[in-house]
This record gives C-alpha cells, structure tokens and sequence, in this order.
C-alpha cells in the first residue's frame, strides 16, 4: 500500500514539474507609436498559436509575451507582427504591410511617440 501511494505521489510531482516547463515569459523589441499600434502588435501576437499573455509599452516598444513553447516560438510572432507592418529586430515588414498600417502609425519616417494622442 505504501508502495502504491508513494508511486502515485512521485508521478503527480513529475507532472507537475514538466507542466512548468512549457510556458515561457520573454520579451523583444517591436516599432510602432501609438495606441492604434498597441492594438494591432497585441492582436497580431494573440492570434499566434500557444501565445497566451501579450502586452506592447509605446515609450520602450517592448512586447511581454508568454508563450507555450510546444506550441510557438518567438519568431512566429516576429513573423505575425510584420505581417501586420511592425519591424522588430530581426524582421522588417514588407512595404506593402507597412503602407496599410494608418498614416499616422507609420514609425519610419517620424519615430516620435504618438501614443498620448491616440
């Protein structure tokens, strides 16, 4: 009997061990400027499989995000986010994601921080 629930005991331990392991907190470098980008980068990172935690800061242009790392990585949402016409680091959105963002999110030309006017 003793054997039994220490079997039982140490499997529920192994669970949940691995079961922390499988979400991860990181954060990267996206451009934008305002609110409106706020709502897009977030949107954009959300819509990616296994994201489950996505917040944008306008004056550091940094992305929080918690991941499921069996589902995602982190450049399928650097894939998603210049999709939608944000540049990270590594990836730059094409000319063609960029121009459909709204003119006055267009980081490139102006890179001031709009985000209290919108």
């Amino acid at each position: 009997m003793k054997t039994t629930i220490l079997s039982i005991v140490m499997s529920l331990f192994t669970v949940l061990i691995f079961a922390q392991d499988k979400n991860k907190k990181m954060t990267f470098d996206v451009n934008g400027k305002c609110g409106m980008c706020k709502e897009r980068i977030e949107e954009a990172a959300l819509n990616v499989k296994g994201v489950k935690y996505a917040s944008w800061d306008i004056p550091t242009h940094q992305l929080a995000v918690i991941i499921d790392e069996r589902k995602t990585d982190p450049m399928k949402i650097k894939t998603a986010l210049v999709a939608v016409g944000h540049d990270t680091k590594e990836l730059k959105a094409t000319e063609e994601a960029y121009e459909s963002v709204h003119p006055c999110c267009r980081y490139r030309e102006d890179n001031s921080d709009d985000g209290a006017d919108h």
